[in-house]
C-alpha cells in the first residue's frame, strides 16, 4: 500500500496545492482560468500530437481498446439517461447526468495517474480515450440536451450547432493534427517539435494544479441524490463497464486492461460544470465534480492495489 500511496499522493498533493493557492488568494480565479486555458489550448493538444507522432500508427490506433472503452462508456451513458429519466428528470438534465457518469477526465487526472503507473503507453491510451469522449460521448450528450430544448429548428440544426462547437475544441484539433502527421509521415521542424515536447511535459502538473484551483468555491447543497447518481456512476459503474468489455477482448493485453481501468477511474471531465450550466445543471455538476475528484483518491488507489494483486502491475 505504501508503494501505491507514492503514486497517488503526489497527484493529490498537486491538486491540494492548486486549492490552497485559490483559497489563500495567491492566485485569483482569473489567474487560475489562465492556467486552465494554457493547459486546454496548448499543453494537452501538444501532448496528443507528441503521443500520436512518437508511436507507429498501427500501434497507436488500437481498435480493440477503442471499442472496449467506447462500448463501456456508451453503456454507462445509456444507463445514466435511463436512470435519470426514471427519477423524473427531463431529457436535457438526464443527458448532462449521463455525461458526468461516462466521460472521464482523461487529460487532467487520468493521464498524470496512468503515466506514473504504466509509463509512456499512457499517452496513447489518453489519445484513444479522448477520441471516445470528444467524438462520441460529449457530442451525443449535447445533441440530446439541445434536442430537448429545440425551438423548431430540427435535428439538422441541432447537430450542426454541436459540430460547430466541437470544431473549436482545441483537444479535438490536437487529435486531428496528430492523426494527420501520423498518417502522412510528415516531420515537424525541429524547433517546433521541441516546443511541442516542452508543452507536453507541462500538461500533467499544470492540469492537476488547475483542478485544485477549480474545486475552491464549489458547494454541495441539497443535491445529494443527483450528485450521488453521477459520482457513483462515474467512479464505480464506468470503470466496471470498461473493465468488462476489455476482458471480453480475445487475449487482452494486461497493459491495456490496466490503462483502461485507470483512465475510467478518473472523475468526470473538468469542463463538466460548464456544460451543466448551459442546461440549468450548473450547481449539480459542480458539486459532482468536487465530490468525484476527492473520492477518486480512494477509488484510484483501490484500483491500483487490485491491479497489483492480480499481477497486472509489477508494483
Amino acid at each position: 500500500m505504501l508503494e501505491i500511496l507514492t503514486i497517488t499522493l503526489p497527484i493529490f498533493i498537486l491538486i491540494g496545492a492548486g486549492f490552497l493557492a485559490a483559497f489563500s488568494e495567491v492566485l485569483s480565479r482569473d489567474n487560475m482560468q489562465g492556467i486552465a486555458t494554457f493547459v486546454m489550448f496548448f499543453a494537452l493538444p501538444s501532448l496528443l500530437i507528441r503521443a500520436l507522432t512518437a508511436t507507429p500508427l498501427e500501434e497507436a490506433l488500437n481498435i480493440g481498446y477503442l471499442l472496449a472503452y467506447g462500448l463501456g462508456s456508451l453503456l454507462v451513458f445509456a444507463v445514466g439517461i435511463a436512470l435519470a429519466r426514471w427519477r423524473g428528470h427531463a431529457l436535457d438534465a438526464a443527458a448532462i447526468h449521463a455525461l458526468g457518469m461516462s466521460a472521464a477526465n482523461s487529460g487532467f487526472i487520468g493521464y498524470p495517474v496512468a503515466v506514473m503507473v504504466i509509463g509512456p503507453p499512457a499517452a496513447i491510451f489518453m489519445a484513444l480515450n479522448m477520441v471516445v469522449e470528444t467524438l462520441l460521448i460529449i457530442p451525443m450528450a449535447l445533441t440530446l440536451a439541445e434536442a430537448s430544448r429545440h425551438d423548431g429548428g430540427g435535428l439538422t440544426q441541432i447537430v450542426r450547432k454541436t459540430l460547430v462547437r466541437l470544431s473549436r475544441n482545441p483537444v479535438l484539433i490536437g487529435l486531428l493534427t496528430g492523426m494527420v502527421l501520423a498518417l502522412t509521415g510528415w516531420q515537424l521542424p525541429t524547433p517546433l517539435a521541441k516546443a511541442i515536447d516542452m508543452l507536453a511535459e507541462a500538461a500533467g502538473p499544470a492540469a492537476l494544479f488547475t483542478i485544485g484551483g477549480m474545486l475552491h468555491g464549489l458547494k454541495v447543497r441539497g443535491m445529494a441524490a443527483n450528485m450521488g447518481q453521477i459520482v457513483i456512476g462515474k467512479l464505480l459503474l464506468h470503470p466496471l463497464a470498461v473493465l468488462a468489455f476489455l476482458l471480453l477482448l480475445p487475449e487482452p493485453d494486461p497493459m491495456m486492461i490496466a490503462g483502461g481501468l485507470l483512465f475510467a477511474c478518473a472523475p468526470m471531465i473538468s469542463v463538466y460544470p460548464l456544460f451543466g450550466k448551459q442546461f440549468d445543471q450548473g450547481d449539480t455538476s459542480a458539486a459532482a465534480l468536487m465530490v468525484g475528484t476527492l473520492a477518486s483518491f480512494l477509488t484510484i488507489s483501490l484500483s491500483i492495489w487490485l491491479l497489483t494483486q492480480v499481477g497486472l502491475l509489477p508494483i
